[in-house]
């Protein structure tokens, strides 16, 4: 990057960016990851992927269409990533996806929590390969976006390289040909999904050995990485890497993504150039009648770890939620974190990926 920022752009050439890549990925999470978030997280990487949070096919079959898949421009390459176990509904999702424009089409196989269970879809699906073969061979024939899998290396106490064979060679024999594997097991009953992010213990040599045995696949490494550098690190033995949590609590971590994973330029020097974006954001998106604090949520940690990174986070948090709170609100946050009206960074632009909040 250029400016005050400490990070170079790597010696080999870029990456050939023509055809799809899952060379860096911003993981789909529940809650959190939707488009506000998503055209958020943009500003700090053109390449990065990014996931939608976990829709339903009930959802989208039975629900509000548009309120799940309209997303800004800006944010491609986007993916879709879908929820659920029967063939035809996951078909008819696939092709609503590629109607609308995504990029990718994600089955999620990963997700431990009771709802999910409940629904018979999620990591449970890791005991049935044969349905996920299916649904997979239903979702590539209704659609031609690139149908994925998101999966976990094991569900309790099946959890070895036999059982993590099995389930991707059928899936893989239906026509998937990326797999995007969190590198932990999940336990079914009796952690919750928080605790089956962080208990279950990380096994990236599984990954490894999946990816060395499966080189005709693309594997993607997700699980405990906590900065681009880690996860740029992993590259020499997968054909990407997945960031969840560390990306979205400290977003300033997107910036190093193009330069250390791409081999092209970021496309902002400051924190200060992606407030000034969001602020023209913003006031779009709320003259067409979404509540400020509804994109402002997503921006809390822009400046985690940074003087005034606490006052910006109080303001954000708090004065968004007013009824009469509108883009000027980032004006206001500007004027705090920029005495003066200084253009420069009054600090240094170096992520400080693993300091508490100032």
């Amino acid at each position: 990057m250029t400016g005050n920022h400490s990070i170079q752009a790597p010696a080999q050439p870029a990456v050939e960016l023509d055809e799809p890549t899952w060379r860096f990925c911003a993981a789909p999470m529940m809650d959190w990851t939707d488009r506000h978030c998503r055209f958020f997280l943009r500003q700090m990487s053109r390449h990065t992927r990014l996931y939608t949070e976990m829709v339903t096919t009930g959802a989208l079959l039975h629900g509000d269409v548009a309120r799940h898949l309209d997303y800004h421009p800006d944010e491609h390459p986007v993916a879709l990533q879908l929820g659920g176990c029967d063939p035809a509904a996951l078909a008819q999702c696939a092709r609503m996806a590629e109607d609308w424009g995504y990029d990718e089409v994600n089955l999620n196989c990963g997700c431990p929590s009771d709802r999910v269970q409940g629904g018979g879809f999620g990591a449970c699906l890791m005991r049935e390969p044969q349905r996920v073969a299916e649904c997979v061979a239903a979702m590539r024939a209704s659609c031609t976006l690139p149908v994925t899998v998101k999966c976990r290396i094991g569900v309790d106490d099946c959890d070895d390289d036999t059982f993590l064979d099995a389930f991707i060679t059928p899936i893989a024999e239906a026509g998937c040909e990326v797999f995007i594997v969190h590198a932990r097991k999940a336990w079914l009953q009796g952690l919750s999904p928080k605790e089956n992010r962080e208990i279950p213990p990380l096994n990236y040599a599984r990954v490894r050995q999946l990816k060395q045995a499966r080189p005709d696949l693309r594997i993607v490494l997700n699980g405990g990485l906590a900065t681009v550098g880690d996860a740029a690190e992993q590259l020499a033995g997968f054909d990407g890497v997945m960031l969840g949590r560390a990306a979205y609590d400290n977003p300033w971590l997107l910036a190093d993504v193009d330069p250390l994973c791409f081999g092209t330029p970021a496309p902002v020097t400051s924190r200060r150039e992606v407030l000034e974006r969001m602020r023209d954001y913003i006031a779009q998106a709320h003259a067409d009648g979404t509540p400020v604090a509804a994109i402002t949520r997503h921006m809390l940690g822009l400046y985690r770890g940074q003087p005034r990174g606490r006052a910006f986070r109080r303001l954000l948090g708090e004065s968004a939620r007013s009824p009469d709170a509108t883009a000027a609100l980032i004006d206001d946050a500007i004027a705090l974190l920029y005495p003066q009206n200084r253009t420069a960074e009054p600090f240094s632009a170096q992520p400080q990926e693993n300091k508490a909040t100032a």
